[in-house]
């Protein structure tokens, strides 16, 4: 008797983006289009690892990171179909990571010590599913660490009282205190975070470049509909009427 063994195939990134382009069908704007992609094969790699743990801070880093860089990106129902689409392309579900997403606003507002003193509490007791699959992988030694946890940390603290990511160094000694709290690597943490601030910005002020020139080719377009729209001058009565002009000529 020969023993059958399954052989699990592991999707290629390849596979991935085939099914996101597969359920969004509409073209996506050039500016825009790197950061989904780039977004795509990242996800991808966590997901395919043989240590991959899904936790709410995941999905807090996955939405953060979304809504930051595809602000600006228009029309809005397109948005929501490609974020709705990378999940599907990635296997997960998007509701569930919009909803994992928002449990962390319960933490809204708080001071830094009172955040890191909930944040404790939620990791050590667990509680309700999305407690303990947060506790599960904070203190699971093989979670494989990702830039999006980093960001998802880097949005508490956008939401703490007083905004923690404003000032450099207030953020850096931020960062040191809650890091080790969620199990992340206080050094890549601020790697990561420093180069995503960068790629941020340079985001924000192509999306400027790119609204300047829409509003331009507007009223370009505009000034043109209003010449070939706007009435045509009297002609002179030389034009008009023939009859004067004949009796001009013989005089």
């Amino acid at each position: 008797m020969f023993q059958l063994f399954t052989v699990q195939i592991t999707r290629t990134v390849s596979d991935t983006k085939k099914a996101f382009y597969a359920a969004h069908t509409r073209p996506i704007h050039s500016i825009f289009r790197r950061f989904v992609e780039e977004l795509l094969v990242e996800v991808h790699l966590l997901r395919v690892n043989t240590n991959f743990v899904y936790s709410p801070l995941l999905a807090l880093g996955i939405v953060t990171a979304y809504n930051h860089f595809m602000s600006g990106y228009r029309p809005e129902t397109d948005r929501n179909s490609i974020f709705t689409s990378f999940a599907i392309a990635e296997e997960f579900d998007p509701q569930q990571l919009q909803a994992d997403a928002s449990r962390w606003e319960e933490l809204a507002g708080l001071e830094l010590g009172e955040l890191q003193t909930r944040l404790q509490a939620w990791i050590s007791e667990g509680g309700d599913p999305w407690h303990n699959s947060l506790r599960d992988a904070v203190n699971n030694p093989q979670t494989k660490y990702s830039r999006l946890q980093a960001i998802g940390l880097y949005h508490l603290l956008e939401q703490a009282a007083g905004n923690l990511t404003q000032e450099l160094t207030t953020l850096e000694a931020s960062l040191e205190q809650l890091s080790p709290v969620v199990n992340l690597p206080v050094d890549k943490v601020k790697k990561d975070l420093e180069l995503y601030r960068s790629n941020l910005d340079k985001m924000i002020q192509a999306q400027k470049i790119m609204a300047e020139l829409v509003e331009v080719e507007r009223k370009r377009r505009e000034q043109a509909a209003n010449e070939a729209n706007a009435p045509t001058p009297p002609a002179s009565e030389s034009l008009t009427n023939p009859e004067s002009t004949s009796a001009e000529a013989s005089s």
